[in-house]
This record gives C-alpha cells, sequence and structure tokens, in this order.
C-alpha cells in the first residue's frame, strides 16, 4: 500500500490497519488452514513505480499472497505475474486487492478485487473501451432530484487515476446527470486551485458536484464553494475515499450534507451487522476508514478461498495454484453480509 510519501502522507494508512485487524482477528479465533496463523508483511510502495514493483519482487519471495493491495502505480505487474512457486512453476503470486487503478493491474489474471473495476479486458487496447458500473447511487440521486447538471473533479496526478474515473462519470451521463465542466485537480493543490471549479459551478447554477480526487480534496472544494456562496448544489457526492472522519473533522459546517457511497454496510450501523463489528472492534474505531474497511473484506476473501482449499484437500494442500483455482469459484461473496453479493471470481 502507498503510505510513506510526500504528497499525501499515511494516504493509504487504513489499509494496512484493516489488514492487521484482519489477521489479529482470524489468529484469535484459529488461525487458517489447520491453525497456522497469519502472518503481515507490510511493503509500503510509496507512490512509486518503482517501489511498487520491487514490494511485488520482495513478496513473491517471501510471502503467500499479497492482500488488500491499495497502490496506484501498480503499472508493472510482470513480477507477480510470473512469481515461480517452489517447484519452479510460473504460478504467480494470488492477488486481493482493494484498488486497481492501471489497466494492467485491472486486466491481472492472478488478481480478485473486492471492488470490481468492471473493464472488459478485451477491450483493454480499444481506443472506447468497455466498462460496467455500478448505477445504484446515480439513480437514487437522479429519481429525487429532476435534470441534475453539474461539475465533476478527476485526480490529475496520474494518467491511471484520471481514467480510473472517466467510466464513473460516462454513467452518470448516460443516467441523465448533464455535464457543465470537467476538471483535474493535483492531490497536492491549495484552497485557491479550487476556485476557477466553483465558479464553474455558479456560473451553471450547477445541481451535482462529484469529487474524485481524495477526502481532502472535497474539504478543499466545499470550503471554496462556501467562502463563494454556492447554494445550487442539490447533491455533493464523493466515493469510498470520503468515508473518512478527517472530512468532518477538517471541513466542519463546510462539507454539511455530503453524500458518500460506500461498497459496504456502514460503520454507524455495526450494531446490525457481525462483521462490520469485527472490524471495529479488531481495528479500533479511530483507525476505521473506508479504504480499511474493503482491505478488510479482502481479508476475509482471503480466508473464504483458504477455507475452501483446506475443505476439498486438506490442511496441507495449500498451494498458490490451487488458491487461484478456487478463487475463481466464488461468485457471491458478501464477507460475512459486509458486502452485496459480488461476483469476485467472475469479475464482475
Amino acid at each position: 500500500a502507498d503510505v510513506d510519501n510526500a504528497a499525501r502522507p499515511g494516504l493509504f494508512q487504513g489499509s494496512v490497519d484493516g489488514i492487521n485487524a484482519f489477521a489479529k482477528f482470524v489468529n484469535a479465533n484459529g488461525g487458517l488452514a489447520g491453525g497456522r496463523k497469519v502472518e503481515v508483511d507490510f511493503i509500503d510502495s510509496k507512490l512509486s513505480a518503482d517501489e511498487a514493483r520491487n514490494a511485488l519482487v520482495r513478496a513473491c519471495q517471501e510471502d503467500f499472497a499479497i492482500v488488500g493491495t491499495t497502490a496506484l502505480f501498480m503499472n508493472n505487474i510482470e513480477p507477480m505475474t510470473s512469481c515461480v512457486d517452489q517447484a519452479g512453476r510460473a504460478t504467480g503470486l494470488p492477488d486481493v486487492p482493494v484498488l486497481q487503478t492501471e489497466t494492467a493491474h485491472q486486466c491481472s489474471p492472478i488478481s480478485y478485487a473486492v471492488i470490481v473495476v468492471g473493464l472488459d479486458c478485451a477491450t483493454k487496447d480499444a481506443a472506447q473501451k468497455k466498462v460496467t458500473v455500478r448505477t445504484g447511487a446515480g439513480k437514487y440521486y437522479t429519481k429525487r432530484n429532476k435534470n441534475l447538471h453539474g461539475v465533476f473533479t478527476l485526480a490529475g496526478d496520474l494518467k491511471s487515476t484520471t481514467n480510473a474515473a472517466l467510466p464513473l462519470i460516462e454513467g452518470y451521463k448516460q443516467l441523465g446527470v448533464k455535464s457543465d465542466g470537467e476538471f483535474k485537480v493535483s492531490g497536492l493543490s491549495p484552497q485557491a486551485a479550487y476556485t476557477p471549479i466553483v465558479q464553474a459551478i455558479k456560473q451553471n447554477s450547477s445541481t451535482y458536484v462529484l469529487n474524485n480526487v481524495d477526502y481532502r480534496a472535497d474539504v478543499l472544494l466545499r470550503k471554496e464553494a462556501q467562502v463563494q456562496g454556492v447554494n445550487t448544489v442539490k447533491v455533493w457526492d464523493c466515493a469510498l475515499q470520503c468515508y473518512d472522519r478527517r472530512l468532518i473533522e477538517e471541513g466542519g459546517d463546510a462539507v454539511e450534507g455530503q453524500y458518500v457511497t460506500t461498497f459496504f454496510v456502514p460503520f454507524e450501523e455495526a450494531k446490525q451487522n457481525e462483521s462490520v463489528s469485527n472490524y471495529l472492534k479488531n481495528v479500533g474505531r479511530d483507525n476505521a476508514d473506508g479504504f480499511g474497511a474493503q482491505a478488510w473484506t479482502a481479508g476475509l476473501f482471503f480466508r473464504d478461498v483458504v477455507n475452501k482449499v483446506v475443505e476439498a484437500d486438506g490442511k496441507d494442500g495449500l498451494t498458490r495454484a490451487r488458491f487461484l483455482e478456487e478463487a475463481a469459484k466464488i461468485h457471491d461473496f458478501t464477507a460475512d453480509g459486509m458486502l452485496g453479493p459480488t461476483d469476485v471470481g467472475g469479475r464482475k
């Protein structure tokens, strides 16, 4: 995971905490594969393509699988796909990622993501790519607010992060949200960089705004909108990255009324969902965030696959090859009821 970096210090620390919480939980409940303890080796990819590649090389040598992968520069996955097993076969290094921004990672044959990107990899090299996107949030907004139109921000530091957001924006357009403008923003941008974006919102009397950058960008956008007296927006929208207590702590009343789309049952409903409750107990509420919750579900997917292998082949039958075979067969993963049924094995 990208954690130690100058641009956004501690960027995906939540994912690290989520995987450590998973290991703590599993080990306290008998371990895996005949009582084996899960050991977590955290490797920091530091928002660097070189460090991400080095992490894969090291993990191939030292670890059974990588789980909760949250790295933006995963553009060279060859060390993962060509990773050899103890018998010298290029089986590959099983990967259960949280994020897949790079096309190469999205189309990795040995990666099974708990947040499915939806890219049709047969079209990955085409000028126009086919992507299946979730429409639940968009239908919710457009059903309750007629004729929505507005502004979209994109994370502009990397081509991959920009491209990752485009299918979501196109999906909103197809649901009837008219675009008043799409703006690339750097993760390092100060509040002043949001002035022209907010001016576009005012000039168009926009009723919808989607932030595709991080929670900090949302804070700055909302604060600038407050300064300029924006009052037409009915839906301030953001995804997983804004399900973070820091949004409220740093944004204050400027972020009042923020919508956030999550893939899991929210922490506020932990009493109604045992898996969410287990995550919060093991990670600590102060360390819980959206990426951490998804990393926890990645851990549970790893657990489920291991259990299926052991059930079929015994506790000594666990190999990378068998893990990959069983992972492909899981089509209704819910992380013990924390997620809606997800076809992780079919990547849908």
